[in-house]
């Protein structure tokens, strides 16, 4: 029976701290594997190889908000199976009155505020183990 690789996850962030928060929460979660992009075009790219089973996305992106990137994997018929296939969670530290719905309404499963409450996070990912 072939190994099947771990779950993977894309955290598409342009803060260095955060990243750095998730990287070391990372490490502390065996059977995960974390992948960053810093902007919306490293995210795509990054989409066009790989199909994470979880998407977190910033919404604010120095290139583009978190509702273009969606957008663009939906407009690009190959990403749009990661669009099936993995949940996709939008992060703000902005107020989200008003932003959620419009989140919801382009694709995104749920919507978390900054900081990441670590907690939740690793509920989010034992539900994804199923």
């Amino acid at each position: 029976m072939p190994d099947r690789a771990p779950p993977l996850v894309l955290y598409v962030e342009d803060d260095r701290i955060h990243l750095i928060l998730m990287e070391e929460v990372f490490r502390r979660l065996p059977g995960w594997e974390l992948r960053c992009a810093e902007t919306g075009a490293e995210a795509l790219a990054a989409l066009a190889q790989s199909r994470p089973s979880l998407v977190l996305v910033d919404m604010n992106l120095p290139d583009m908000t978190g509702l273009d990137l969606i957008a663009q994997a939906r407009a690009d018929g190959g990403l749009d199976e990661a669009l099936r296939d993995s949940r996709w969670v939008a992060l703000s530290a902005d107020d989200p009155s008003g932003v959620v719905r419009a989140a919801r309404e382009a694709g995104f499963h749920d919507y978390w505020l900054k900081p990441i409450d670590v907690p939740r996070l690793q509920t989010a990912l034992h539900q994804l183990m199923g």
